[in-house]
């Protein structure tokens, strides 16, 4: 390109004479430039130079863009460089052969770029406060680059080179940045090293106050656990002051209600029995009132815990509505019910006593609350409430017991996690077989609580009025515990109240089936349950007039428990005297009033002879006062009058009696069941009691001589043992707990080493059986008595060898509950003989 005249010219200016001929060779490249500044050449055969020719082969066979050498451009002295590009007549796939792109090229493409100008648009781009030097070489030789752009000027400053990569893979190139002068205090770095060091230093200073604090929490911790160290000394000084306490005023108060009881057995007239009647009721008051503030300690402390053995759901409500009954009749309280439906199985097992005390605990605020209407307790499966929510239904029935209005007692029990919409669904399903949830409700017609005093309700020791506890009485810790029992029974309790309207508590409970795997001598007590209901009526049929759905549903309930199927009818009128079996007819007394002509027309009816079988008529009085009728002038015989609230046991009595079966069995009143069935047990058995205070020792003696046992009294633990070393005649072995000298757990364990070395000798023959009254295995029945219901557990006493234990003061059936064990009480044939002699 040197040799053509570096001025343009146009196509009519130059001569072809001087135009230079391409050489000949096989094939020609004409490329056709149309950039101004090299517009004077026409055409040039870029196959003819060999760095040229070599560009353009190489760009056909690589498909890519190739880049020639540095050359002076034209008319400057800059450098440029030539890039060539080969153009195909069709599209080839990348992985294209040298030979297929060679048969395939049309033509070529080349442009000339200009390197300095090239390189300061980017340097304009990356402009700076500070001047950057450049160069870029050719670095194809390595041992001779070629300078492309810049000087060679040395300078001090940061350099830095970078790889250039123009499309070619043949040809390198490199560029050089350098500052022109010397870089600045580098005030970043600075910044950043004082940072580091103010770091460093409030690092140390936070490690040295981290240390001192862990010291000073090594400290604190030690100082805790010293507090803690006193603290539970001072809780064991405390269970221990109330155990103390607890034993020293129960020790008296057994002796104060003991001869109490004795007193009221010897002839007295009637103002002296309502002092005496009056004296007790308050020793048991104070007895309760000492339970109560026990358990709320053992709460606190933790140590109070469930039992696990089987029990009669229905004999212990049972039992709670015989304790009741009595103040319910003094209250005017109307209705006294209990309803539990026929899905809660017979059988649970889980702590009746502290299930016994929530009940007690509800029932005994509803009685003292309410003045009229009624007291109503329900027990069912928490799965029953939730399907009668889905289908929108009240259990047991519509209504109410009384017909006054009472608090619904679903919104007792909206905050139960239970029966959230999760709650139902996951937590009913996924409960294994052999748990039972039950949800009890005790619903009552009462005062009900004030709204603005309803969030303490279960705060101990807080009354809902300053003139509660003067017009009531009580502590105020009932529901505390009762709330704390539901929890260990894995429930919840809630309730509604609305005043002057009532209150309806609710609470739920986890218990369990599958009695017959537990081996816990307690367990057997089901078995010998004074409540057991007779099988004798069995098949019966019966009617039962009552117009009061709910009220008739109760009924029936507790009809049914004797198997007795029963049919409802509304009115007198609806019984039909035919050729149907009918065994006995229930009259509500208000239906029985109500038409009295009608009514002694339908008893005169049943007592003929058109029915295959005389019923009997059975009236239900909820009052005593209410249940005189004379018949004397119709000549008719006189209904059998059974009293509210009814209870399996009384209902079976009372039909006994009316069958002609039992003479007087059953005519006795509330709590006089334990009493009778104690004489049973208990009459010709020798007992030893064991107690070193005298006055104990007269009470425990008088009441087991009043049951009929012959009674030997000791009053000191070695005495015992003498006593009750093989051969002896005694039977069982009431035995008091803290005595001096040696207590009773140690007297129980010599007692049993004693037996056991004597079984042992006797099977292997080294002793007599003839010596030994042929009894091979002598084990005597101890029970403890004790006043200290904190440490004398029911776990301690086995520990000891001891079969039970019961607390003072004496009460006929917790006696009952653990002799009956033991023994087998007589025929109840053979006490009714000797008792009509």
């Amino acid at each position: 390109m040197d040799d053509v005249e570096q001025t343009p010219v146009h196509e009519d200016e130059y001569d072809p004479a001087d135009l230079e001929p391409s050489p000949v060779q096989e094939e020609y490249a004409p490329v056709i430039f149309a950039q101004d500044t090299i517009a004077h050449v026409i055409s040039v055969d870029l196959l003819s130079g060999k760095e040229d020719r070599e560009n353009v082969l190489r760009a056909r066979e690589l498909g890519k863009g190739v880049l020639t050498a540095p050359f002076p451009l034209l008319k400057t002295n800059r450098l440029g460089v030539i890039l060539t590009f080969a153009v195909y007549k069709r599209d080839l796939p990348p992985n294209g052969t040298p030979v297929e792109r060679i048969q395939a090229t049309a033509g070529y493409l080349g442009g000339v770029f200009d390197i300095e100008s090239l390189v300061e648009k980017l340097l304009q781009q990356l402009a700076s406060k500070r001047t950057i030097l450049v160069n870029v070489y050719d670095t194809t030789n390595i041992t001779h680059p070629i300078s492309m752009y810049g000087s060679n000027m040395s300078t001090d400053g940061l350099h830095h080179i970078s790889a250039l990569n123009f499309g070619d893979p043949f040809r390198k190139h490199e560029m050089h940045c350098r500052f022109k002068q010397k870089p600045p205090w580098p005030w970043v770095a600075i910044t950043t090293s004082i940072g580091i060091l103010v770091i460093a230093l409030l690092m140390g200073q936070i490690f040295h106050a981290t240390m001192n604090r862990i010291a000073k929490v090594e400290d604190d911790y030690h100082q805790m656990m010293e507090l803690k160290k006193r603290a539970e000394a001072a809780d064991v000084a405390k269970s221990q002051f109330l155990a103390t306490v607890s034993h020293e005023i129960r020790t008296p108060m057994n002796g104060v209600l003991g001869m109490l009881q004795m007193l009221m057995d010897t002839d007295l007239d009637e103002t002296q029995q309502d002092y005496v009647r009056t004296a007790r009721d308050s020793g048991k008051a104070l007895v309760s009132l000492m339970n109560e503030v026990l358990d709320q300690a053992k709460i606190e402390s933790g140590k109070l815990e469930l039992e696990a053995v089987c029990f009669d759901l229905r004999a212990i409500l049972d039992d709670v509505l015989s304790l009741f009954s009595g103040k319910s009749q003094e209250k005017g309280v109307e209705q006294l019910a209990v309803y539990i439906s026929d899905k809660v199985p017979k059988i649970l097992v889980g702590d009746p006593g502290r299930f016994r005390q929530i009940i007690t605990n509800l029932m005994g605020n509803s009685i003292k609350f309410t003045e009229k209407g009624h007291i109503f307790v329900t027990v069912h499966l928490v799965e029953e409430v939730v399907e009668s929510m889905e289908a929108e239904t009240e259990l047991p029935s519509s209504g109410t017991l009384s017909g006054l209005p009472v608090a619904n007692r679903r919104r007792s029990w909206e905050g139960f996690r239970i029966f959230s919409q999760e709650g139902s669904a996951t937590s009913l399903s996924s409960s294994s077989s052999d748990l039972i949830n039950l949800i009890v409700s005790v619903e009552d017609t009462g005062q009900g609580i004030p709204f603005e005093s309803q969030s303490r309700v279960f705060t101990p020791f807080m009354q809902v009025g300053s003139s509660i506890t003067r017009t009531h009485g009580g502590t105020g810790i009932g529901l505390s515990i009762s709330k704390c029992l539901v929890h260990l029974m894995k429930g919840e309790i809630g309730f509604v109240s609305l005043p002057q309207i009532g209150s309806t508590f609710t609470f739920t409970a986890v218990f369990t089936t599958g009695c017959s795997g537990l081996n816990d001598q307690k367990s057997q007590q089901i078995n010998n349950q004074p409540n057991s209901i007779s099988s004798e009526f069995q098949g019966m049929r019966a009617l039962l007039v009552d117009p009061t759905p709910i009220r008739a549903q109760v009924t029936k309930y507790h009809i049914q428990r004797l198997g007795v199927h029963v049919e409802v009818i509304r009115d007198l009128n609806d019984i039909k005297v035919g050729n149907t079996i009918i065994n006995m007819v229930f009259i509500e007394l208000e239906v029985w009033h109500k038409d009295s002509g009608l009514s002694t027309l339908i008893v005169s009816e049943l007592n003929g002879t058109n029915c295959k079988v005389t019923p009997k008529v059975f009236l239900l009085s909820k009052a005593i006062s209410s249940t005189r009728i004379n018949f004397s002038a119709s000549g008719v015989t006189s209904p059998f009058v059974i009293m509210k609230p009814l209870r399996a046991s009384m209902l079976a009595a009372s039909l006994q009696r009316a069958m002609g079966g039992g003479g007087n069995r059953g005519n006795y009143r509330n709590g006089e069941v334990h009493a009778l069935s104690l004489s049973n047990l208990l009459r010709g058995r020798k007992v030893l009691v064991v107690d070193d205070n005298r006055v104990n020792l007269r009470v425990a003696a008088g009441a087991l001589k009043k049951y009929g046992a012959d009674v030997v009294i000791a009053e000191r633990g070695k005495e015992a043992i003498s006593l009750l070393t093989p051969p002896h005649h005694f039977d069982a072995c009431f035995m008091d707990i803290q005595m001096p000298e040696m207590d009773g757990f140690e007297a129980t364990k010599r007692i049993r080493d004693v037996e056991l070395s004597i079984n042992n000798r006797l099977q292997r023959g080294d002793l007599s059986l003839e010596a030994y009254e042929n009894v091979s295995i002598w084990h005597v029945p101890i029970l403890a008595m004790t006043a200290d219901v904190i440490q004398a557990t029911n776990e301690e006493c086995l520990k000891c060898g001891m079969d039970g234990y019961v607390s003072k003061p004496f009460e006929a059936e917790q006696v009952y509950t653990e002799v009956s064990r033991f023994f087998h009480a007589e025929s109840n044939e053979d006490y009714w003989e000797e008792s009509s002699d």
